[in-house]
Formats: C-alpha cells, structure tokens, sequence
C-alpha cells in the first residue's frame, strides 16, 4: 500500500485544489511529506483510519436557482480516498459499459456528445434526463452492495462505507451529519458514483432495453429512440426505475424532445436540449455544393459561453500589470 500511496499523493498534488476542514494545504502537507504519507499508510494497513469531516463549498447554481454543495476533503484524505479509488477502478472498469464516459480512462465528454451527435442523425427522438440532486441522494446501503460486489478486499468496503458516512462542515463552523449520498468534489465519489449507476443504468438498459442507445456522463444521461411513443414507454419505465434505487427523475428538467431537421419536419414542444456543455438543436448548415439545409446538431452552450467568458477575463485579470 505504500507505493499506492506515494502514487495518491503524486495525483492529488497534480490535482491542485484548495484545503479542506483542517486548513492544510498541499504546501503545507508537502512540508513534511515523509511523515504525512507514512501517518495516512500507516492508519490504512492498520483499520485505524477515520476520515475527518469534508469542508462544504456552496457553489452557485445557474439562474438563481440555489446552491449545490461540493466537498473538499482534506490533503491527507484526498491521498487516503485516490488509493481506494484507484484499486476499486481497476476492479470495476472492466465490466464498465462502453457509454458511460465520465472520469474514465481513455473517454470524455467530448467523446460522448460526438456519439450523441452521431446517435441522433440515426433516431428521431431523444429523452434528456435529470436525475434530482443524485450526488446528495444517492442510497448508501445500495453503494456498498455494488462495492461489495466487485472487491474480496474487506479494507476497501470499510473505507468506502467510513467515507460515505463523513459529516460536513458548512462554512458557518457547524457540522451535518449526513445519511445518504456521496460529497461531489471527493476523490472516490467518481468511482462510487459510476459503479452504483452501472447497476442502476447501465446494466439495467442493456437489459430492459437493449436496442437503445445512450450516452452517460456520470449523473447527466442521454437516450435515444426512434418514436415518442417509444420515448414516452421507455421514460415511464425508467422513472419507476430510478424509485427502485432511491432515486428521481427531476420532473421539470427531464423531457422528450424531438430531433427536427430538414428531413424531419414535424411540429413539437421540446426541439433542443443541452449534454454536458453543448446545445443540440436545428441549425442552418451549409453542405459541401453551397446549399443551406437544417441540421439538428450541437455547439457550446449559453451558459458554457458565460463560463468561458468569466474565465478569461479572470486570466487577464491575473496577467495585467499592477
């Protein structure tokens, strides 16, 4: 464990990030590196190691609608959590579905907004969905079933189950205990995230429906199919679905939309929907004879564009002269 150790500690410092609850940052933690890697080995091999509670950041949501919380571990867990994440992906990867892309080797979301791109010439409906707050609902006792069918080694389901049960620390200095749900922001919430959503997704579509494509980036998730009366059949099931795992789909962000273009012309409510930064809707697009046609294809979306837009200036800001 000690070289997965050093190994954690070399991604979490290229990782960058801020401090967590106890205010070390990684300049901090890197000044007596030796003995802070040997403490976190040590606690690991041992059973002894408790993970402290995870700093909450209230992160604005876009158009006023609140705030999402993400939590930053502390220096030191971050390198505990990346060791468990890494021997649980190694497990699990292999039997990963080849649409699910988020935080995964070799694949990202541009790799699946071009497969939904391409998805959505072929087929005439899409249904957009929106699980409701799946980072902060997600059931434990689900988690840890998925866990401990993929790993013989009872330190990783320990962990997991320690990590899961971490409380909170808000910024006004209280803590909150939590029972469901995985911090977005922690180094084993990917993993855990992808590996509860295989089962309750994943496998569960090429299962029930194995016809039908789809593109998931970890909580965000796009289905394609060739009739609304199919969308409407296959949205039903996978509402009752996501209520067998805890979950929701949240009723006013998840939707069918038609894929309109050219050649398909009929008249519809919902005629776009935005995937991991991009808005796919009808576009003019010019063909290689000059002729100008309706494509339903994707570009960067408003939001994405704004983001972008106060990065950039953040970047200036930073380089202009004082």
């Amino acid at each position: 464990m000690n070289v997965y150790v050093w190994e954690a500690w070399e991604k979490v410092k290229a990782n960058k990030g801020a401090p967590g609850a106890d205010g070390v940052s990684l300049e901090d933690f890197e000044t007596d590196l030796k003995n802070n890697l040997y403490q976190v080995w040590n606690r690991m091999s041992s059973g002894s190691y408790f993970p402290p509670p995870v700093r909450a950041v209230e992160i604005p949501k876009p158009h006023g609608q609140g705030v999402r919380i993400l939590g930053v571990p502390s220096v030191a867990d971050r390198v505990a959590q990346t060791v468990v994440a890494r021997v649980l992906e190694a497990r699990v990867e292999p039997i990963f579905h080849p649409d699910s892309y988020g935080y995964r080797p070799g694949r990202g979301a541009l790799d699946a907004v071009a497969t939904c791109r391409k998805r959505c010439w072929d087929t005439d409906w899409v249904i957009d969905l929106d699980i409701r707050a799946f980072f902060d609902t997600v059931p434990w006792d689900l988690v840890v079933k998925a866990v401990e069918a993929n790993t013989e080694l009872p330190w990783v389901v320990l962990y997991v189950k320690r990590w899961l049960a971490a409380p909170l620390a808000l910024p006004d200095g209280s803590m909150r205990q939590r029972e469901r749900g995985t911090p977005q922001g922690s180094a084993i919430s990917p993993v855990l995230a992808n590996l509860f959503l295989h089962y309750a997704f994943d496998s569960w579509m090429a299962r029930e429906f194995p016809g039908i494509g789809f593109e998931r980036y970890v909580d965000d998730a796009v289905v394609h199919c060739v009739s609304e009366a199919q969308a409407m059949f296959v949205l039903a099931a996978l509402r009752k679905r996501m209520t067998q795992v805890g979950l929701e789909l949240h009723p006013g962000k998840t939707r069918i939309v038609y894929c309109k273009d050219s050649n398909r012309c009929g008249s519809y409510e919902h005629i776009e929907f935005t995937f991991l930064g991009f808005t796919f809707r009808p576009r003019g697009v010019r063909a290689k004879h000059g002729k100008i046609f309706t494509g339903f294809n994707p570009a960067v979306s408003k939001g994405a564009l704004k983001k972008m837009s106060v990065e950039v200036r953040s970047w200036r800001n930073q380089s202009d002269p004082q």
